[in-house]
């Protein structure tokens, strides 16, 4: 992909949280998924590590993908559509601040417009970085995303490690916001209470993830609490892998096969109009 398409990427992308209301960015799992995801009409995508992770047989973390990895994969997904993509950068691949900047660098090299980074550790007895160095490290790759024009999402993740501390998030939030970061995102929130007191507390379009558990709130409870962008993290390949898996066993254990009468009929046609990038 060319830079010019790319920041032409860039600016629809920026465009889509500067306008009113909210939007739904699913994730894609590989360049097939990215054409489907096109096709329906959404109007940009995000990559899920997840989602990759199942796909090539491993489990979801830093520590079994490496960032050559996830740039392939999310290389291969923006390159498969015309719509803006962000990645899931997982913890930036690295501890140092010089590293967060360095994936944000390589994302853009890749064609994508738009990525997350955490502030867990993937360390299960110290899961998350203390604030000055958390902050330290989306203040580094703030820099490099707004020298590439790149859309830098900062993931606050105590919720999905055993911290349930929402002054805290909503603090943490505040000092990503401050850092630089343009998007603020805190996984695991556990009501629409939760949502709307942090979408309440921030300066910054604010990311939420459905489909993975706890209370599926509707696009329009989302909007309403105050939420910018909603994301459905590995939620789709994991519904795709749930279709996969009732199939096998139908085939297995019924010896029938009514499990085609949902399946795509032809996923080739289904996405031969989608424009590649």
């Amino acid at each position: 992909m060319d830079e010019a398409a790319r920041i032409e990427k860039f600016h629809r992308f920026k465009a889509l949280h500067e306008a009113p209301g909210c939007f739904v960015l699913p994730n894609a799992w590989d360049a097939g998924s990215s054409r489907i995801l096109t096709a329906l009409g959404f109007d940009a995508i995000a990559t899920t590590s997840a989602g990759f992770a199942f796909s090539v047989g491993r489990r979801d973390s830093a520590a079994n993908l490496s960032r050559a990895e996830i740039l392939a994969n999310a290389s291969a997904i923006a390159d498969a559509t015309p719509l803006p993509v962000s990645a899931d950068l997982e913890d930036g691949f690295g501890e140092a601040p010089d590293a967060c900047a360095q994936t944000i660098r390589l994302a853009a090299d890749c064609g994508l417009v738009g990525g997350t980074l955490e502030d867990a550790t993937g360390d299960r007895a110290c899961p998350i970085y203390d604030i000055a160095r958390a902050t330290d490290r989306i203040a580094a790759a703030s820099a490099a995303a707004k020298a590439a024009r790149f859309v830098l999402t900062a993931r606050a993740e105590n919720f999905l490690w055993g911290r349930p501390d929402l002054d805290d998030t909503i603090t943490r939030l505040r000092a990503f916001s401050k850092a630089g970061a343009d998007v603020l995102y805190a996984p695991g929130l556990p009501n629409l209470e939760a949502i709307r007191a942090v979408c309440e507390a921030v300066d910054k379009p604010v990311n939420v993830v459905m489909g993975l558990r706890g209370t599926a709130y509707s696009v329009e409870a989302l909007r309403s609490a105050g939420v910018k962008r909603i994301s459905v993290g590995g939620s789709f390949a994991r519904a795709a892998l749930g279709a996969f898996v009732r199939a096998a066993s139908e085939v297995k254990d019924r010896g029938t096969f009514d499990y085609a009468k949902d399946a795509i009929a032809d996923a080739a046609a289904f996405m031969a109009d989608v424009k590649r990038s």
